[in-house]
């Protein structure tokens, strides 16, 4: 395997880790599908046990022979780049990733009929651009029983270094791919919508119909504004969360678990 020793963040091909934005990332390495980073070993495994494929790794020396032996060794004949940690401390975040990162492919989108079927709970992320959020409800929807994650393009991407890292790689685990029209194209799939906000129509979370439907997609909203008018009127259920002590709404990471674990299907019981 090709270990390359480098002694400055300019040297030839690290500029994935060091300097290229998220946006580079995801165009101008290879438009047709863009590369994104994972970060830490256990991340890193994660996504190679899941399919995805790797491009490259950068590790302080002593994980070479440590904690990222076994990723090393799965590198085959990809490039190994490695240094002082004095030197990648100086990437952003760096002392967040246990000293390893790994550039990996992105994987190419997928129909919204194919990372439904078969499904019975999905959830549609409505124009949420917070990457903590996002990793923290990929990592829920993975724990509790979520079949898969449908995302407006207004939202954040799911293989953003940090929504990655916050998911403790979940976003790896649970089908997931970018729809136009949600509502319409869940309907066309045999869902019934349930939209997650405050009106005179909103039932609780444990109103019992909900449960008891086949196949059903929560459609949670942005963290300040919630869901738009037109998502909300067109959703076969208004669903909202009973609160105490005047409390009217939840982070939607939080209010995503709440919700997961409420109406998951009966043998995840």
């Amino acid at each position: 395997m090709p270990v390359i020793e480098i002694t400055s963040l300019e040297h030839p091909g690290v500029e994935v880790f060091s300097t290229l934005t998220e946006a580079q990332l995801r165009n101008r390495i290879d438009p047709q599908r863009g590369i994104f980073i994972a970060e830490s070993p256990k991340v890193i495994r994660v996504a190679l046990e899941a399919g995805y494929e790797p491009v490259s790794l950068l590790c302080e020396r002593k994980h070479l022979t440590g904690d990222a032996a076994d990723i090393v060794q799965r590198m085959a004949h990809l490039p190994v780049y490695t240094g002082d940690r004095e030197l990648l401390a100086r990437l952003t975040g760096y002392t967040l990733t246990r000293g390893v990162l790994c550039a990996m492919r992105r994987p190419a989108p997928r129909p919204v009929e194919e990372v439904c079927r078969g499904a019975r709970r999905v959830v549609v992320i409505h124009g949420v651009v917070d990457t903590t959020n996002i990793g923290a409800i990929f990592r829920s929807a993975a724990a509790l029983g979520i079949d898969a994650v449908l995302l407006t393009t207004d939202s954040c991407d799911p293989l953003n270094r940090r929504a990655v890292r916050v998911s403790m790689g979940s976003v790896f685990l649970v089908p997931w791919t970018w729809v136009d029209r949600p509502l319409e194209q869940l309907k066309e799939l045999g869902f019934r919508t349930a939209a997650m906000a405050l009106t005179d129509r909103s039932v609780p979370l444990d109103y019992p119909p909900l449960k008891e439907e086949p196949r059903l997609a929560l459609v949670m909203g942005t963290e300040g504004d919630g869901l738009p008018e037109a998502a909300i009127e067109g959703a076969d259920y208004v669903v909202r969360i009973p609160m105490a002590h005047g409390v009217d709404s939840l982070n939607v990471a939080a209010a995503s678990a709440v919700a997961f674990w409420e109406l998951r299907c009966g043998e995840n019981h």
